[in-house]
């Protein structure tokens, strides 16, 4: 899970106010295919956007008419969400700050429950465990969840070790590696600004192979029903971008 010297976990270091700053191509404009993806594909009823950053998902799917509802740790980017066209209208008062190995939701809550961008294998093996366990209590019988994961041959077959970025406030290094015999992709990141700070923070992401992932699931009540490669519907191999994963709760 890794922690730094404040205690604090590496995710609570990178999301924060910068992250918007430094990824400004992760808005809602390149979440709108996404989306569009998952209500075709089945996404229906009261939806939790689980690990919903500053809840551009959330906004997309709330447009399609679902009850939607999201929730992440960071408060930085939950404030960011009011920022969003429509966000007074469409999520003011549906957006919660929390943890996802204990969310503060009832039991059999949700029709559907989303967790999108890679947004899984934070905690350690014990601490994924968790969040299914979490997820399949507030998830209805029946009902879906969709897990947006890393893929890890392609993370593995292209993975670059060193790279850095260059831009008029900041520059931002990392340098990239695999544990465990490749069962964990680690991210070092030292990202300086022009107003002389300095951030730092290792990203430490376990992967899952497919196989791995649904005997996993299936211990926490989740049926795997299909997978895909990619939000073009795409199917899922050892050359696609990701590994989305549609389960249901028995």
């Amino acid at each position: 899970m890794n922690a730094d010297a404040d205690g604090e976990r590496w995710f609570e270091v990178a999301f924060r106010a910068d992250y918007l700053r430094v990824y400004p191509h992760r808005n809602v404009e390149a979440a709108r295919r996404e989306v569009e993806f998952l209500v075709r594909a089945g996404v229906r009823g009261r939806v939790l956007d689980l690990c919903c950053g500053f809840g551009r998902h959330a906004l997309l799917l709330r447009e399609h008419g679902l009850a939607t509802f999201g929730l992440d740790l960071s408060l930085d980017l939950l404030r960011a969400a009011r920022t969003l066209p429509g966000f007074e209208r469409a999520l003011a008062g549906r957006l919660v700050r929390g943890d996802a190995v204990r969310l503060p939701f009832a039991a059999e809550r949700f029709d559907s429950v989303v967790n999108l961008f890679s947004s899984f294998g934070y905690f350690g093996e014990a601490g994924d465990e968790r969040v299914l366990a979490e997820i399949r209590r507030v998830l209805r019988p029946g009902g879906l969840a969709v897990f947006d994961l890393m893929n890890p041959a392609h993370v593995r077959a292209g993975l670059v070790a060193q790279s850095r970025r260059t831009e008029p406030d900041f520059v931002l290094d990392e340098r990239r590696a695999l544990l465990d015999d490749g069962r964990r992709v680690v991210k070092d990141v030292d990202l300086s600004f022009a107003d002389g700070r300095r951030l730092r923070w290792r990203e430490d992401v376990r992967l899952y192979e497919l196989a791995e992932f649904r005997s996993l699931a299936q211990r926490h009540g989740l049926t795997i029903e299909t997978t895909f490669g990619d939000f073009d519907g795409s199917a899922c191999t050892e050359r696609s971008p990701r590994a989305i994963v549609f389960a249901r709760r028995v």
